[in-house]
């Protein structure tokens, strides 16, 4: 799969980029907006690590953001099941070096249509960590909604914090 973005393209992850993405995956300003499933520090074995989750999917819901040739992050999607078959868990990260540049707006554009329309989806959901009004302003621009907030719901980085829930519905 591969989609242009303009400032960016979205693919498939290839095991030639485990390089680069331990040289943007490996930062704790990343990691702290994260799923605790991300690790930090990252290093070559959570590289290794995620391609072999990802040659096990049967089939990619989590791509590579590129930059001018390079994997400068990473966007997804987690499918629900049973009742939540409908329904998708979307997130992203950008390496720190691509920050403010608009390319992460482009990416969740492009990658939410996609997840939206190849899975038939009805919804996707992405919660974000209420010290991230970065993230907030990329889901409103790319069309996502404030829901609400999860009061106290996420514990990171060692402080009990709030999530704010932004949906995009078709």
């Amino acid at each position: 799969m591969r989609i242009e973005c303009g400032l960016c393209a979205i693919r498939d992850w290839q095991p030639s980029d485990e390089a680069a993405l331990i040289a943007a995956a490996d930062n704790r300003n990343i990691w702290r907006n994260l799923h605790h499933r991300f690790p930090y520090p990252f290093t070559q074995a959570d590289a290794r690590s995620w391609f072999t989750f990802l040659a096990a999917m049967p089939e990619p819901t989590h791509w590579a953001i590129e930059v001018d040739g390079t994997a400068a992050g990473g966007i997804g999607v987690d499918l629900g099941e049973g009742i939540f078959a409908k329904s998708g868990h979307f997130g992203y990260w950008l390496g720190e070096d691509y920050w403010g540049r608009g390319i992460m707006t482009a990416a969740v554009r492009a990658a939410s249509e996609y997840a939206l329309s190849h899975f038939d989806l009805g919804r996707l959901e992405a919660p974000v960590f209420a010290w991230n009004p970065a993230s907030m302003r990329v889901l409103e621009k790319a069309g996502f909604i404030r829901e609400g907030i999860l009061r106290k719901s996420v514990l990171k980085d060692g402080q009990l914090i709030d999530q704010v829930l932004y949906a995009l519905v078709r």
